[in-house]
Formats: C-alpha cells, sequence, structure tokens
C-alpha cells in the first residue's frame, strides 16, 4: 500500500474503504444486515435504508459524515424501482451530491435478492 493510502476493512479482494488523502472511497455497498450479513427483508426502500445507514457507518468511522459525500453512484436491479429508491436515498442528504444511477442486470451476491448497491467518494476532513 503506498505512503498515504489506508484501508478500512481490508479483505481479500477489495477494502470496504480506501482513504487517501483527504478523500474517501467507499466500495459498493449492499443491502445486508451489519448481524447476520444477510439481506434484509422487504423491498427496494428496505434495502436503501439498510444501504444508506451503512454508508452512515462507514463514512463515521473513517471520520467523516453524509454531508462530506462527493459523488454517488446508484446500481439498480431494476429502474422501476428508482422513485422509491430516490425517495428513501433522498432522506440522508441535505445537500444530495453529484450521483450517476444505472441499471445493472446483476448484482455479484449469488442466490441474493439484492435490490441496489450504492459506491461513494467523500471528502474526509483532517
Amino acid at each position: 500500500m503506498s505512503k498515504g493510502k489506508k484501508a478500512l476493512g481490508q479483505g481479500k479482494f477489495l477494502s470496504r474503504a480506501v482513504v487517501f488523502g483527504d478523500l474517501l472511497f467507499i466500495s459498493g455497498i449492499g443491502p445486508h444486515d451489519p448481524e447476520t450479513g444477510k439481506v434484509v427483508e422487504g423491498g427496494i426502500r428496505e434495502q436503501t435504508r439498510r444501504v444508506m445507514e451503512s454508508m452512515k457507518a462507514i463514512l463515521e468511522e473513517a471520520g467523516s459524515s453524509l454531508e462530506n459525500v462527493l459523488k454517488c453512484t446508484v446500481f439498480l436491479t431494476d429502474m422501476n424501482n428508482y422513485s422509491e429508491m430516490n425517495e428513501v436515498y433522498g432522506l440522508y442528504f441535505k445537500v444530495p451530491p453529484a450521483r450517476t444511477c444505472v441499471q445493472v442486470s446483476k448484482i455479484p451476491r449469488p442466490g441474493e435478492n439484492v435490490l441496489v448497491e450504492i459506491d461513494a467518494i467523500a471528502y474526509k476532513p483532517s
């Protein structure tokens, strides 16, 4: 790992997040219960809420917050869920960050009904 680069939650293939200077890069977050590792029950609203709560926790662990999110990418398995996802997602930001939203055919968690995944780039105050 290069000087100035720090991984949070480093696994075999990826890190949950990487801090580089005053930027925080958060890997795609799925709607998994942090206690059980299983997808939360319910639909897109519940899954989006779980993703955003996980994002908030990662940001806080890194010394940042939702207010410092600069950019998100939202991956939906069905664009028909866009409005409902947006309603929940919007509750988490006073000033919404830049965002891209795309439909994907599948999110990599075989056998699970994952409807949404979100990654983010945030500012990390010194």
